[in-house]
């Protein structure tokens, strides 16, 4: 039995900051599974508002079907009481929907629902996708708008009027304006999420706009780091903000930029760094250098000093 309805799970959401672990592989590139629980088990033992499996910072993309539901169940079984899983929907909206019926039996609390797979659709199309997903299952879904997939305040609202386990919308596209028109619309029927990589970098523009929680990548190897900087966005703490940007974050995203992908990579290497590792990411992704893990590492190093 869920721990969390809809409406208590996007509650939760809203309070606080999000994250996507990374999924484990071994070296010739299975998942490993022992490492993933353990790593689920010490990320949830911080204040963090929900979990998501098998997300995009955790390969959503290269894993097969059958291995996603592999992870919910290890994150589902690994995470402490009172922590929410959120589990991942995509590629086509049949494959979605058997995703999001797997991810009910699998006891996660809730689902990210990502693009459809490469076509580009029409209003009409992806409104009939959320709401096959929606209409699947008594999951809590939360719209991911981003790539091929870009949702309008008018398919936002039209999904949301009839699909009441509609929670919450992701961004994953940055335009201001139609955050604004959706925010503006909808108020708080739903939770809206930050979800640009690395989203600490515009955190504190969209908590204006009633983005008031976002996905952090950082915190899968810098908690602390992520849930201070966190604190002081809720705050209003421009001046800290600001500095965390400038000491961090800012070299963190110049590494990132270096290579396409390297917004999955570098969090990889960051476990290793920090002593947590998490092994290879998987092709078509490549993994940081080591001039690039050298100065990622001047970046974990700057973290630790940053927040005391």
């Amino acid at each position: 039995m869920r721990a969390f309805t809809p409406t208590e799970l996007a509650d939760r959401l809203g309070s606080g900051l999000l994250s996507f672990p990374v999924t484990h592989f071994t070296r010739d590139l299975a998942f490993d599974e022992a490492a993933y629980r353990e790593n689920i088990g010490r990320l949830g033992k911080y204040e963090i508002a929900g979990l998501f499996a098998a997300g995009g910072t955790g390969e959503f993309f290269s894993l097969t079907p059958q291995e996603v539901g592999t992870v919910v169940r290890a994150a589902v079984g690994s995470a402490p009481k009172g922590t929410p899983i959120l589990a991942p929907a995509g590629h086509g909206t049949a494959q979605a929907v058997e995703m999001a019926r797997d991810a009910e039996a699998a006891g996660a609390d809730g689902l990210l629902l990502f693009p459809p797979y490469l076509t580009e659709a029409s209003a009409d199309g992806l409104t009939a996708h959320v709401r096959a997903v929606c209409e699947s299952t008594s999951l809590g879904v939360v719209l991911y708008s981003r790539a091929n997939a870009v949702y309008t305040s008018d398919t936002v609202a039209a999904v949301a009027d009839t699909c009441p386990n509609l929670i919450g919308f992701k961004d994953g596209v940055g335009d201001l304006e139609e955050i604004t028109r959706i925010h503006s619309r909808l108020g708080d029927r739903l939770v809206y999420i930050g979800g640009l990589p690395t989203a600490e970098t515009f955190a504190l523009p969209y908590l204006e706009l009633g983005v008031t929680t976002y996905s952090s990548a950082i915190f899968n190897f810098l908690p602390e780091f992520a849930l201070a900087f966190y604190g002081a966005v809720r705050a209003g703490d421009r001046t800290t903000v600001r500095r965390l940007l400038d000491e961090v974050v800012l070299p963190y995203t110049t590494i990132r930029d270096r290579k396409a992908g390297y917004a999955v990579s570098i969090v990889k290497a960051g476990m290793d760094l920090a002593g947590h590792p998490a092994g290879p990411v998987r092709p078509p992704l490549t993994d940081l250098d080591d001039p690039e893990r050298e100065l990622l590492a001047h970046v974990i190093e700057a973290s630790r000093t940053a927040v005391v």
